[in-house]
């Protein structure tokens, strides 16, 4: 029988486990976490939960890794995707289940689940690798590189392809663990990307944006609210300038405006719109965009960006 709770699905960005002006020590990842997973244990009693991640940095530091080491085999960066998948979930859910025990809650079901997800050969960006991932390097080194690189503010970087989602292989399993009372902790770092070969998948270098897939989860599983957590308290016009304006309530048509008028840059806040406009237009339901300190004030409607249809 299926759970009377609604379905909850929260997309932890990066600053969840490494703030700004961090190492990323493990130690720090883990006290970090503390403040997303109290709240979430709470919600918990709630709603049945979806947890997504992010896992720019870690997935940067094993590149690094790489770079730094000829002894052993490079692995390609779909093997690191699911790499930081396994690091990450053990990782709020070791912190999720102490924050449980100490609201008294000791029988909570709570799972990991290395996931991967479809995107299309025929995507636009197999044609334009633009996306920048690991470590920085001169241009004297970069043409020595066997990838295409680009060069950004830290230097000449990686690029891969970011294609859009297309499905979630194991939606099935998720709605089926959460439906009897798990809390899921998957799709990390936008899930491993695959393109379909006949019956089967064949990995493909690429990052596919967290937040995108999150809501094409959100959307496939039924989700009932949608919330992106990050390191800013909403969305916001005129960002980072005197006549900076944050949005409390910003509705679909608004929103695809902003957007065209460069409000949320590409390589911030511009896929959590388009993330969140996917979600409610396919489940007609409201989506929010809050900080990592204010999701339970975000899902009671006193905190965030409220996107509406």
């Amino acid at each position: 029988m299926k759970p009377d709770k609604e379905i909850l699905l929260i997309a932890l960005g990066g600053n969840a486990l490494i703030r700004k002006g961090q190492i990323g020590t493990i130690q720090e990842q883990f006290e970090n976490l503390k403040v997303p997973i109290q709240q979430i244990a709470r919600l918990s009693q709630k709603y049945r939960v979806i947890i997504t991640h992010g896992n720019g940095p870690q997935v940067g530091n094993l590149l690094l890794q790489q770079e730094c080491c000829d002894a052993a085999p490079k692995l390609p960066l779909e093997i690191l995707v699911a790499q930081t998948q396994g690091q990450i979930g053990y990782m709020i859910e070791s912190t999720l289940d102490t924050e449980l025990m100490n609201i008294g809650v000791f029988t909570q079901k709570i799972v990991s689940l290395i996931s991967y997800v479809v995107v299309d050969e025929a995507d636009p960006s197999f044609s334009d690798p633009s996306k920048p991932i690991g470590p920085a390097f001169t241009e004297y080194q970069a043409a020595k590189l066997p990838y295409p690189t680009k060069k950004t503010p830290k230097g000449f970087r990686r690029v891969v392809i970011s294609p859009k989602p297309v499905t979630i292989v194991e939606k099935r399993e998720i709605k089926a663990l959460i439906d009897t009372d798990f809390i899921v902790i998957c799709c990390g770092g936008g899930g491993i990307p695959v393109i379909r070969e006949g019956r089967s998948f064949a990995g493909v270098d690429a990052v596919i944006d967290k937040d995108l897939a999150s809501a094409k989860l959100a959307e496939e599983v039924g989700a009932d609210r949608f919330v992106i957590a990050t390191d800013v308290d909403g969305a916001a016009l005129h960002y980072g300038s005197s006549q900076e304006n944050l949005l409390e309530k910003l509705s679909v048509e608004d929103a695809r405006r902003y957007l065209a008028q460069g409000h949320f840059p590409s390589g911030s806040m511009g896929p959590k719109i388009e993330a969140a406009i996917a979600f409610v237009e396919q489940r007609n339901k409201g989506a929010v965009i809050c900080s990592i300190e204010h999701i339970q004030d975000a899902i009671d409607g006193k905190s965030g960006t409220q996107i509406i249809s």
